[in-house]
Formats: structure tokens, C-alpha cells, sequence
């Protein structure tokens, strides 16, 4: 799919702000792509299409993860998760996206996952730290991730864990377990 067609596509779907954010999160995307040599078509193409779930209704989104047999502990955890997975599921019945690669970067880009390909890495981290982000901590990670994507993805998933945290929210078992696998595979 051509990135015009799928813009179009993805802007139908997502506010203003979001789709802003979606177009920060695509050339940012393309940057590590080409920095740590990952497929740039297929990094761009998860990007742009990463949130498009994400103004669903919940109820929808509820359907989806029950129908389509997701990991039913979804729905025991804060529903900004759900997005992901079920933004992939729509990518490929609405879109016509078939890549599992591609569906697999939009599925895991909330949650993280124990083996994260470098195209999920790329995709999770250009979320995180693209351009039109300001909270607390995305400078450093924006500054790591020019060095080493790993170390920057995992001070991305800690501050994800600790602001989670401070906010007394319950945080996906896939996230720690993405963090743990991070960890071990940096100290291996």
C-alpha cells in the first residue's frame, strides 16, 4: 500500500492530534529504520497505521478481543492497551494488510512482548519518543536511541512500568515480561 492511500486511510480513523502524532511517529520510525537497518517500507507502514484502532469505541474494541479470541486478560487491564491488538486485527480486515510483521509492530507496540522483533523494537520505541512527545524522561530515551535502540527501549518500557506505578494502575504482565527479556538478552 502506497503511504498516501494508507494516510488517507488512517486519517478517517484518528483526531487531528493523533493523526499529528501518527506522522511523527512514521518519520521517526523510517530514522531507526534506516539507522539500525530494518525494512523502512515496513516500519513505515506499521507506523502509520499503529493507532489506528485507537478512537474505537470500547465496547467494539471489548467485541473484537472477546470474538477473535485475543488473550482474554486484556480485558482485566486499563484499556489504552487494546488498541494495539485490535488495531491489528482492523489493519488487516479493513486495509487488506496481510505482512505479519507489519500486523505483529501494530499488535506489540503497547504492551512489548518477550522476543520483540527489530521491527516491533522500532515501532514501540518511534511511539515513545517522536517528536510532538513531552513528558518526563523522552529526551533521555530520544538521546539513547541514537546510540543503542535496545538500552533506549529499555529506559522506555521502565518509565512506562514506573509511571504506571506512581499512578497506582496495574501494569500488562507482557510489559515486565518485555522488560525482564531486555534485561537478560543485554547482560547475555
Amino acid at each position: 500500500m502506497e503511504r498516501e492511500e494508507a494516510l488517507k486511510l488512517v486519517k478517517e480513523q484518528l483526531t487531528e492530534h493523533r493523526y499529528q502524532h501518527t506522522l511523527g511517529v512514521t518519520e521517526t520510525a523510517i530514522t531507526l529504520a534506516r539507522q539500525y537497518g530494518a525494512d523502512e517500507q515496513k516500519a513505515e507502514l506499521a507506523a502509520i497505521f499503529h493507532d489506528y484502532a485507537k478512537f474505537r469505541s470500547k465496547d467494539e474494541m471489548r467485541e473484537i478481543i472477546i470474538v477473535q479470541g485475543f488473550p482474554q486478560d486484556l480485558l482485566e487491564f486499563n484499556a489504552e492497551l487494546w488498541h494495539a491488538p485490535v488495531g491489528a486485527y482492523l489493519v488487516e480486515k479493513e486495509a487488506g494488510i496481510t505482512d505479519q510483521e507489519v500486523l505483529d509492530a501494530i499488535r506489540y507496540h503497547t504492551s512489548g512482548r518477550i522476543g520483540m522483533t527489530l521491527l516491533e523494537k522500532i515501532i514501540y520505541l518511534a511511539d515513545y519518543i517522536e517528536p510532538g512527545r513531552h513528558f518526563p524522561g523522552v529526551v533521555e530515551v530520544r538521546e539513547m536511541a541514537k546510540e543503542n535502540m535496545d538500552k533506549a527501549l529499555i529506559k522506555a518500557v521502565q518509565n512506562t512500568i514506573l509511571f504506571l506505578l506512581k499512578k497506582n494502575q496495574t501494569v500488562y504482565p507482557d510489559t515486565f515480561y518485555t522488560y525482564n527479556d531486555l534485561i537478560n538478552k543485554l547482560e547475555a
